[in-house]
C-alpha cells in the first residue's frame, strides 16, 4: 500500500490498486451511499436527526446492504446510491441493537457486486487494512489496526472487542473495513480519540467486527432482529466521567424518567453491586433478566443517596413501528 495522495483530493494514504492482490474496482462498486429520513416524532430524532446519510456495503447478490444501525433506526424512507450514481429506493430489513448493525434491502436491481464476509477475529494490531466509503478511490484510505478492545457507549451499548483503525476516515459511518483479500471485516461506527505512544491525541475509527453479524444474519433477514429475548432498556444516556457514571440525558416517558431520575444524577450501584465503569454497569443490568425486569439502582443527587427502581422495557417498544419489512 502506498502513501500517495491524489492531486486535489486532500486525502492521504490513498490505496494504489496496482499494489493490491484483489480487484479494488469491484470493492469500490460494492459501496453505496445510504440516505434515510426519520419522522420528527421518532425517539431518536432529537439526538440523531431526521435526515441521515452515510455508507453501506452490499453483501448479497439480491441487493442486501449492511450499514451501521444509527443511520437506519426508525427510518421511514431509504435511498441507496450506487457507485455509478444511480439512486434506488430501499427499506429497513433489520436492526441489531447489541452489535449496532443495520440491514437494508433495495427495491430494484442495483447491479452492485457483493463483498464476501471475512474473519475479523484474525485481525491483529498492526495489520494493514483499507477503510472505504461510497465515492470511489477518493473516499478510501490505507489504514492499520491500532488495537482491538472492549468498547462501551453511553447509549446502553457494549462490544466485547471492537476494532480500532488509524488514521481516521472522515466519513466513517457505515464505511467498509476491507481486508487484504478484498473481504469485508467490519463496518464503521464512530470517530474516537486515542493516545499515541508519543502521548499525542489522534483520531481513530471504531469498527464493528463482521464476525458479530454471522450468527444473527438469518435472524435479521427473517425477523428484523435477533431471535432471542430483548435486553432490558433503561432509556437514559450515561457518561463515564472519571470514576463516576453520570446521567447525561433521559428519554421522556421511558423507565429512567418514570423512576424519577434526572440529568446529573450519579449511578453508584446496580442491584447492590458498586459500578464505576459503563461496561460493568450495562452488563450487570443485562444480567438481571430480559426486558421487563426491575432494575434497582443506587443513585446520588446533590450529595444525597437514594434507591430508584426502574421497570425496564424492550427498546423496540419505543421506536417508531411499522418501518421494518
Amino acid at each position: 500500500m502506498s502513501d500517495s495522495t491524489e492531486s486535489g483530493s486532500g486525502w492521504h494514504l490513498q490505496p494504489d490498486p496496482r499494489e493490491l492482490t484483489f480487484d479494488f474496482d469491484r470493492v469500490l462498486s460494492a459501496l453505496v451511499l445510504v440516505h434515510t429520513r426519520v419522522p420528527e416524532n421518532a425517539l431518536t430524532a432529537e439526538g440523531l436527526g431526521t435526515e441521515r446519510a452515510g455508507n453501506g456495503v452490499c453483501i448479497s447478490d439480491d441487493g442486501l446492504v449492511l450499514t451501521i444501525g444509527y443511520l437506519v433506526t426508525e427510518a421511514e424512507h431509504v435511498w441507496l446510491t450506487t457507485a455509478d450514481g444511480s439512486t434506488v429506493q430501499g427499506y429497513v430489513v433489520g436492526y441489531d441493537q447489541p452489535s449496532g448493525f443495520g440491514l437494508l434491502q433495495c427495491t430494484q436491481a442495483m447491479g452492485t457486486p457483493a463483498l464476501s464476509l471475512g474473519d475479523s477475529a484474525a485481525l491483529r494490531p498492526g495489520d494493514d487494512v483499507i477503510v472505504a466509503g461510497h465515492g470511489g478511490i477518493d473516499h478510501a484510505i490505507n489504514a492499520k489496526v491500532s488495537t482491538k478492545r472492549e468498547f462501551a457507549g453511553y447509549w446502553e451499548y457494549v462490544l466485547d472487542e471492537a476494532i480500532f483503525t488509524v488514521p481516521a476516515h472522515p466519513n466513517w459511518g457505515g464505511a467498509g473495513l476491507i481486508g487484504s483479500r478484498g473481504e469485508l471485516l467490519g463496518i464503521g461506527s464512530l470517530l474516537v480519540q486515542q493516545v499515541t505512544p508519543s502521548g499525542e491525541s489522534a483520531g481513530a475509527n471504531m469498527m464493528v467486527p463482521i464476525n458479530l453479524l454471522k450468527p444473527i444474519l438469518d435472524d435479521l433477514r427473517l425477523y428484523g432482529r435477533r431471535n432471542e429475548p430483548a435486553r432490558p432498556w433503561m432509556g437514559m444516556l450515561v457518561q463515564d466521567v472519571g470514576e463516576q457514571l453520570v446521567v447525561g440525558n433521559i428519554y421522556a416517558g421511558c423507565p429512567a424518567d418514570n423512576a424519577g431520575l434526572k440529568p446529573g444524577d450519579v449511578i453508584v450501584a446496580v442491584d447492590g453491586e458498586p459500578v464505576h465503569e459503563l461496561a460493568k454497569m450495562f452488563r450487570k443490568v443485562w444480567s438481571l433478566g430480559p426486558a421487563g425486569v426491575n432494575i434497582p439502582l443506587m443513585v446520588t443527587r446533590d450529595g444525597r443517596r437514594f434507591e430508584a427502581v426502574l421497570h425496564s422495557i424492550d427498546r423496540n417498544d419505543r421506536l417508531v413501528s411499522g418501518k421494518l419489512h
